[in-house]
């Protein structure tokens, strides 16, 4: 039976594969079992439980509540907001345990249930099979004084954005920027245009009219190109766009060029350094950021520590190693003195200051990587388990590698939730990036065929 936890919580179509009965059964397990952790001591326990605009997440929030409430956990709703703004509220309002109802950028039918334990962290492994494991278990029911409150806070909304102008300098003003804003329809609907608006700036707002049903709906992160439009149409500094949970932030410089997570940690990375701030001289990235980003980091003594993809790897290394930056190509960006998770708002009100401080134009400040051309084929119908173990898949791969040289790379690796293998080469040309990345991907279809 296949693990009902993913990279980043449960997720599937909701009222199909999410069910109130399912999101009720995990509330009540997840309460079991960081009860008998000793999460929550010998008092009350209180959870926090928020959710992006979706219509299943109206449903989905009365049936976590529900099963959270009924095991004798206190309930503290804080209704639509971003996933990073329920970590960091876990946190701020010192709960047991926190539960974000979102699918992220995923299409409107879909949903997903994510826990955060105390401090606003994701729980580890272990734990989220514990809570698997118990689910449908039977169970001794609190009752009387002992059933869990259930209570809303309208304010906690502002607490965030609070907390996100307090991040920048007090004199970081973003007086004279015009931003464009695309939040995707999506959970920063009004926390993204209310900080940015609380630091001056002249702020156009797109796509923040979430009606449950148009969330990520031809918008936001992974859809900028009426964002790209409208900068220029405006005449804007920049534009910044956000996915339904607002936790990735991508950027538009006022020309209208996309500005992915790799420069923005790139722009971001030279700003901590000038402050004194970049512990140990390091970004985290995945083995998937492209070259540019270590080589423009490398000029300015800059190391850049590599995961697996998925910023929940990118998350363990800063943990584990003290590191205050790291992110993905994606827009997923983390800075740790401020987050625990990524926060796409928090990233893009200090790209825009990084802007207004140094009077440089995006384009200008993303200058300081050169981007190498890159290839990426995913192939189909083989067996991905042995992608990493075939000998005439290795030696293909380290023969293009011993091409490329210094003016490039290959990364093969197995997808973590596709049935494909995913073949990525970086180049000095674009043409040679092709080329090398079919001959490689036509390697492995026939190496590795099913």
């Amino acid at each position: 039976m296949a693990r009902l936890f993913g990279t980043d919580g449960v997720r599937g179509v909701a009222n199909q594969d999410l069910t109130a009965e399912l999101a009720l059964d995990l509330s009540v397990a997840a309460a079991h079992v960081l009860g008998e952790a000793g999460a929550f001591g010998h008092r009350q326990p209180t959870a926090l439980v928020a959710r992006d605009p979706r219509a299943s997440g109206e449903f989905l929030e009365a049936a976590v509540c529900a099963g959270l409430a009924s095991a004798g956990v206190d309930v503290l709703r804080v209704g639509v907001i971003p996933t990073p703004a329920a970590a960091y509220l876990v946190n701020e309002y010192r709960t047991d345990l926190g539960v974000m109802l979102s699918a992220s950028h995923n299409p409107m039918p879909d949903n997903g249930i994510k826990f955060f334990s105390r401090g606003g962290v994701k729980l580890p492994d272990d734990l989220e099979d514990a809570i698997e494991e118990r689910m449908g278990e039977p169970w001794a029911r609190p009752i009387g004084d002992k059933v869990g409150r259930i209570r809303y806070t309208p304010t906690a909304v502002d607490t965030y954005v609070d907390h996100l102008v307090r991040s920048l300098r007090q004199q970081d003003t973003l007086k004279g920027l015009k931003i464009v804003l695309d939040t995707a329809n999506g959970a920063s609907y009004y926390t993204a245009s209310a900080a940015f608006q609380a630091q001056g700036a002249d702020v156009i707002a797109i796509h923040d009219q979430p009606d449950g049903l148009n969330i990520n709906e031809g918008c936001g992160s992974t859809h900028p190109e009426k964002l790209q439009a409208k900068v220029v149409e405006v005449g804007a500094d920049m534009g910044l766009a956000f996915d339904g949970d607002a936790d990735r932030c991508l950027a538009v410089d006022h020309e209208g060029n996309i500005i992915d997570g790799d420069h923005i940690l790139a722009i971001l990375a030279l700003a901590l350094q000038e402050d004194h701030r970049l512990a140990s001289n390091t970004v985290v990235a995945t083995i998937m950021s492209n070259l540019g980003l270590i080589i423009a980091m490398r000029e300015h003594d800059i190391h850049v520590d590599q995961t697996k993809v998925g910023d929940r790897y990118v998350l363990e290394s800063m943990n584990a190693n003290g590191f205050s930056l790291g992110g993905e190509q994606s827009g997923h960006v983390i800075m740790s003195e401020f987050a625990t998770t990524g926060d796409g708002v928090l990233t893009g009100l200090h790209l825009a200051a990084r802007v207004a401080r140094t009077g440089k134009t995006l384009k200008e400040l993303a200058a300081v990587m050169t981007r190498l051309p890159q290839a990426l084929i995913n192939v189909r119908g083989v067996d991905k388990l042995r992608a990493g173990i075939d000998p005439d898949v290795t030696k293909a791969v380290a023969d293009a590698n011993q091409k490329l040289g210094d003016t490039g790379r290959v990364v093969l690796r197995p997808s973590g939730t596709e049935p494909v293998v995913r073949v990525m080469v970086e180049a000095a040309t674009q043409e040679e990036a092709d080329r090398i990345c079919s001959e490689l991907a036509e390697t492995v279809k026939n190496c590795l065929a099913l």
